[in-house]
């Protein structure tokens, strides 16, 4: 393995000097730049410290090449797993803690959805492959920064900004454009950037050319930002939304929704009551779990504000598990009608569950077929009309009333 010289490259000084952050002194992060001479912290990492935000992934870059850095990484005794091997990406861990890292790029071919790449030794190079000038900040253990493209002060401004031209950047990936509005409404702050815009709504043909899963990935992502709706209106204007997400209709309840960010239910709160549910987990490839919380939020009889008692109880027991804070809260955005005392019941309130199965009607010696379901839904009728508060026993009575001939 070839040595690199500890100083910095020729021709390559930093923009400034900070006091190194405290991740970047300890832990894997700080065994990973100890073991690659002339690496660095890249990316997200960088830019959430300048922001002063908290740091949650620490991604590393080196001029090597990925089986050096692989070879380096275990002569210091850190685990490496060879993650992304083709992309010049492995994964470091020390203490159970990952860190990300990856050799030096440079781009050969694009195609809108993947990079053939090569490596390169150079710094510069690589942080101009990257998507915004925020991004392309890098740090080495001793807090010296590099800012190729003015990310700081971008940063500083609340201004996301592609790196160069917004229109190549666009077309070596267009998944770009959802970026744009995610790190927006993050970081951005005032007006966006307008080159970006309006390179984005050029290149809005190009959306059709993503995987499912990476659009609906991205737009979990944005829509767990603290305040995504003014970013989602500026998708509207520029095309973006109806493109991905034409099922979108009002932003309003959105904006009126205080409940904590969850991505499914703030979805939820964009889609007008009669959405093709189905239709939009299929396109955008939800999980099971993902497409069953929608349909039981947008599914959910929007309870009254005042709704209390056993009429509370018969709600509670017709919803599915676990959705019933949010569709108070998804109720609430619709109409604007507050229902803070309404969901202090709900937590106060067990949900009722019908306590009775087949195998009672069974018992009963009811033989198995169409009237063991018809049986039970008679029973399950009576336990809702009485508020949900019969018990076993009394439900297993009303079963024999019920099957007596």
């Amino acid at each position: 393995m070839t040595s690199l010289p500890t100083g910095f490259p020729p021709g390559d000084p930093p923009a400034d000097r900070i006091t190194p952050p405290g991740w970047l002194r300890q832990g894997a992060p700080a065994a990973v730049l100890a073991a690659l001479p002339g690496a660095r912290a890249v990316g997200g990492a960088v830019r959430d410290a300048l922001a002063g935000r908290d740091v949650h992934d620490v991604d590393v870059a080196a001029p090597l090449p990925p089986e050096a850095i692989a070879a380096r990484l275990r002569a210091a005794g850190l685990k490496v797993f060879e993650t992304g091997l083709q992309h010049g990406t492995v994964t470091a861990v020390l203490d159970h803690q990952p860190v990300e890292v990856t050799s030096l790029r440079r781009d050969l071919a694009t195609d809108g959805r993947h990079a053939t790449v090569a490596w390169t030794e150079d710094w510069r190079e690589d942080a101009a492959r990257r998507d915004f000038t925020i991004n392309a900040l890098s740090m080495d253990a001793e807090g010296a920064l590099w800012d190729y493209f003015g990310g700081r002060a971008d940063l500083d401004a609340g201004r996301v900004r592609f790196v160069g031209d917004p229109a190549t950047r666009l077309a070596e990936d267009y998944l770009r454009v959802l970026r744009f509005f995610r790190f927006h409404a993050r970081y951005g702050r005032g007006a966006p950037d307008p080159a970006a815009l309006a390179a984005i709504r050029a290149a809005v043909p190009g959306l059709a050319r993503l995987s499912a899963e990476r659009v609906w990935m991205e737009l979990k992502r944005l829509l767990e930002a603290p305040e995504p709706a003014g970013a989602l209106a500026l998708m509207r204007e520029a095309g973006v939304l109806a493109a991905v997400l034409p099922e979108a209709e009002e932003l309003a309840p959105l904006q009126r929704l205080a409940a904590p960010p969850d991505p499914v239910l703030r979805l939820a709160a964009l889609l007008p009551p009669g959405a093709p549910l189905d239709a939009l987990a299929r396109r955008l490839r939800f999980s099971g779990e993902e497409a069953k919380r929608l349909g039981g939020l947008c599914g959910a009889p929007p309870p009254a504000p005042a709704l209390d008692g056993a009429a509370l109880r018969r709600w509670l027991a017709e919803l599915p598990a676990g959705v019933a804070a949010e569709a108070a809260w998804l109720a609430e955005a619709r109409d604007g009608q507050d229902r803070a005392a309404l969901r202090a019941r709900i937590a106060a309130t067990p949900r009722p569950v019908f306590p009775l199965q087949g195998r009672d009607a069974l018992a009963l010696g009811l033989p198995p077929g169409p009237a063991v379901g018809q049986a039970l839904a008679a029973v399950r009728r009576w336990w809702l009309e009485g508020g949900c508060a019969a018990s076993a026993a009394a439900c297993r009575e009303e079963l024999r009333r019920a099957v007596r001939p």
